[in-house]
């Protein structure tokens, strides 16, 4: 049944809707164009004025999925709601939407209006049900066939991907052959550029160490432009971050053929968002697919590398090295929690300051007892120890070892400069030709020619001595002379480490060079995990020292010494006579009268004036009731040696024995 015209719809205009999906739809199926166009024909047929017939052709390149970015089918369907619209033309529904929601929209909208709506097969009117039933259907029909043409493709798309036939744009250091190989770029300086760049990762062991590396050599690194007038080119600039770890995660460089890294989507506002995936998400994974610039091994070794940078403690706050004793100051890392901890300080022995080492950030956070605190002064001497050990001959002729890597790094950078020289020696000389080439006559394009031959004779002059100025730092080979100074290091740092007058300061500033962490755990001992600078790990176990109240015991052998040395002396002799023979008080120093006489009073030994008594020893003032003379004549007696007296005290006080004869 075809929808009949009626008056007041040839009063209103008719608008002919025209669309492709794509640009390049548009240059190349160009009937399928003029078929759209030729629908104008249909509508003068049934009635309407020729200056009555709007053709919208605003979305000629766009899909229609959605409406977001369709400016003609939004001016179409407001066009329709006001009611200015007589006739809908499209050649078929697929032209008009893909999108169900956007086609019962314009039914809808055309059913209150009173708007017919033509295709290629026929006239509908979206008022009736029948026509609004097969318009709807059609409708259906073509969204449909928009999910079947993109699976189809994706189906295509994926099996020729599995087979890694797929064509993808290639990063910087790659190029298609014509054959469509992959092979690596002909460019010599692109190729020792990137692999200057994955030797200086494995030398420094993270992305900002490479741009430092590249920054400190002055070299620059290639990328190759994707879009704009010299497409395709070749640019050289300083090496940023992002390159960095764009090519280190990048499995092409490892010789893999990957497809599906990452997912793309749109949101409401129709803007696009893509996400990486990790790599049990991706969709194709083919190994030794083509030529790259490291192994396998090497990819999966640097994503490690990276994956631990990423987790490693961010804030370092590596205060400088200070007075205090504690060595690891600033470089101990809690092993429950992952946090930094910090030093605090104690007196042992009256004077002697120690360190603990103490894990308090989260619990000053959340009110909370902190997390370990670790007794640290057997820690350092253990760690101490250490180092002195380490510091061997074999240790030294593996560092010579490395700086032989370092020297052929170098040696590898000077190419590379030699390369950037030659290049902007070429590009001066090409744009010498280029001058030499043009007619005087024309002296605009003349004085063009002149500053870009100028400019490149600058750039020329800024490599050489760019190459001459980092020549002069590269590292140099150890000659047979410093070899054999080399040779004396480790005894000589030993005894740098032992001497007394070396500071605390002195001996963190050592650590620091040697050590990155100490990562420390405390159970029934101390557990530490020191990382030395380049990666390489101990393990060490230190005994936990006895309770602080242990330590206050005094040993028995000791109390016995004093015990025994109290039958002949006083409490300063006693303590003279144990520092004699090596004793000490529990804080480790030397023995005072004081700290006998506490000693005795506290264990309950007899006193020197009690055991004196008991042999029988009296006072003066006894012995003057039994001679009837005063104190006075007995302590002079005493003084001339007709009394026997032994002092009790240290303060000269005595007991008397009379002679036998007396």
């Amino acid at each position: 049944m075809v929808a009949e015209v009626r008056a007041h719809q040839l009063a209103r205009c008719a608008c002919l809707y025209v669309r492709q999906s794509t640009l390049q739809q548009v240059f190349e199926h160009t009937e399928s164009t003029a078929r759209q166009y030729a629908l104008r024909a249909r509508a003068l047929r049934l009635g309407w004025a020729d200056d009555r017939i709007v053709v919208i052709d605003e979305d000629l390149g766009h899909s229609g999925a959605s409406t977001a970015d369709r400016l003609g089918f939004q001016r179409l369907v407001a066009e329709v709601g006001l009611g200015h619209v007589g006739l809908v033309m499209g050649l078929e529904v697929s032209r008009l939407a893909r999108n169900s929601t956007d086609w019962h929209h314009l039914l809808e909208i055309c059913a209150l209006t009173g708007t017919l709506i033509l295709d290629e097969d026929g006239i509908y009117d979206p008022a009736t049900f029948n026509d609004r039933l097969l318009l709807g259907l059609k409708g259906t029909m073509s969204e449909a066939e928009l999910y079947v043409m993109r699976a189809r493709l994706q189906g295509g798309l994926l099996n020729k991907a599995h087979r890694g036939a797929l064509k993808l744009a290639l990063p910087i250091g790659f190029c298609y052959t014509p054959d469509e190989r992959v092979v690596l770029d002909p460019h010599l300086q692109v190729q020792l550029s990137i692999r200057q760049l994955f030797a200086a990762f494995a030398a420094t062991g993270s992305a900002c160490g490479v741009v430092r590396h590249f920054h400190q050599h002055h070299l620059t690194f290639p990328r190759r432009l994707r879009r704009g007038p010299h497409q395709g080119e070749l640019a050289w600039n300083e090496v940023r971050h992002e390159d960095v770890l764009r090519l280190l995660h990048h499995p092409a460089y490892a010789g893999a053929y990957v497809f599906g890294r990452t997912r793309t989507w749109k949101t409401a506002d129709g803007h696009t968002h893509i996400r990486e995936v990790p790599r049990e998400e991706w969709l194709v994974l083919v190994y030794d697919a083509h030529v790259g610039y490291i192994t396998w091994q090497d990819y999966e070794r640097n994503q490690e590398q990276l994956a631990m940078n990423s987790h490693a403690y961010a804030p370092k706050r590596l205060s400088p090295p200070r007075e205090g004793p504690a060595l690891l100051q600033g470089l101990v890392l809690c092993a429950r929690c992952g946090e930094r901890m910090t030093v605090r300080y104690h007196q042992r022995a009256g004077k002697r300051v120690v360190p603990d080492y103490l894990c308090q950030r989260q619990g000053i956070a959340s009110g909370q007892s902190p997390c370990q605190r670790i007794p640290g002064a057997a820690l350092d001497q253990a760690i101490g120890d250490l180092l002195v050990q380490e510091v061997t001959p074999q240790a030294l002729a593996l560092t010579l070892a490395m700086q032989e890597q370092v020297v052929q790094h170098a040696e590898q950078a000077r190419r590379l400069r030699h390369l950037q020289v030659e290049r902007a020696r070429y590009e001066a000389e090409l744009a010498q030709r280029r001058y030499l080439r043009v007619d005087p006559d024309n002296r605009l394009v003349a004085q063009i020619l002149e500053a870009e031959w100028n400019g490149k004779l600058r750039e020329l002059e800024e490599a050489r001595q760019a190459a001459e100025r980092d020549g002069r730092t590269d590292a140099y080979q150890i000659g047979a002379q410093e070899r054999a100074q080399l040779e004396h290091v480790p005894y000589q740092f030993a005894q740098f480490w032992a001497a007394p007058e070396t500071t605390a300061r002195e001996r963190k500033r050592v650590a620091r060079f040697l050590i990155e962490d100490v990562t420390i755990s405390k159970t029934e001992q101390i557990t530490a995990h020191i990382r030395f600078k380049g990666g390489v790990t101990r393990t060490l176990t230190v005994p936990l020292p006895p309770p602080f109240a242990h330590s206050r015991f005094t040993p028995p052998e000791t109390l016995a010494a004093i015990d025994r040395l109290l039958n002949e002396a006083t409490d300063a002799q006693v303590a003279e006579d144990l520092n004699e023979h090596g004793y000490q008080t529990f804080e480790g120093l030397p023995f005072t009268a004081s700290h006998v006489s506490q000693l005795r009073r506290h264990h309950g030994l007899v006193d020197r004036y009690t055991r004196l008594r008991a042999q029988g020893l009296r006072t003066a003032e006894e012995l003057t009731e039994e001679l009837k003379v005063s104190v006075q004549t007995i302590w002079r007696w005493y003084h001339h040696g007709r009394i026997l007296g032994v002092r009790y005290n240290d303060r000269g006080s005595c007991l008397f024995r009379l002679p036998e004869h007396g």
